[in-house]
């Protein structure tokens, strides 16, 4: 049962993203998918810590101001451990969408660690790295 529900809220957390077809984003369900003081990382050369809401504020802000459009991502491979109340999943993601006008695709990977709460399972880090 764990892994379908570690499944379930990658999922969640990749939609979390996704404005296609004039919908909005709904970035704010990050805060209920990753604990309070989870830490998020860029990897790279634009290398960056973020706390839940630094990660979320400008995210928001470029779902919904028209710049990124018809967006989303999605996990293509992945595999994933757990070792009872805590587990760890490294994954291929894809992403695609409009920017400024301008239609993109690209990729790359993300690490995504979990941890059992009383509410059930939630990220307490990721980091993920693009390939351009």
């Amino acid at each position: 049962m764990s892994k379908i529900e570690i499944d379930a809220v990658t999922a969640e957390f990749f939609g979390a993203f996704d404005n296609r077809g004039g919908k909005a984003a709904d970035v704010a369900r990050i805060r209920r998918l990753v604990l309070p003081g989870g830490v998020i990382v860029k990897a790279g050369p634009e290398f960056t810590v973020y706390t839940v809401d630094e990660f979320i504020e400008p995210r928001q802000r470029l779902l919904a101001d028209g710049r990124l459009v018809e967006f989303s991502e999605w996990e293509v491979s992945e595999r994933t451990e757990i070792a009872g109340d805590i587990a760890s999943r490294f994954g291929e993601y894809r992403k695609s969408g409009i920017l400024d006008g301008e239609p993109f695709e690209g990729g790359g990977t993300k690490t995504i660690q979990f941890v059992r709460t009383s509410d059930g399972w939630r990220i307490s880090a990721f980091a993920w790295y693009d390939e351009h």
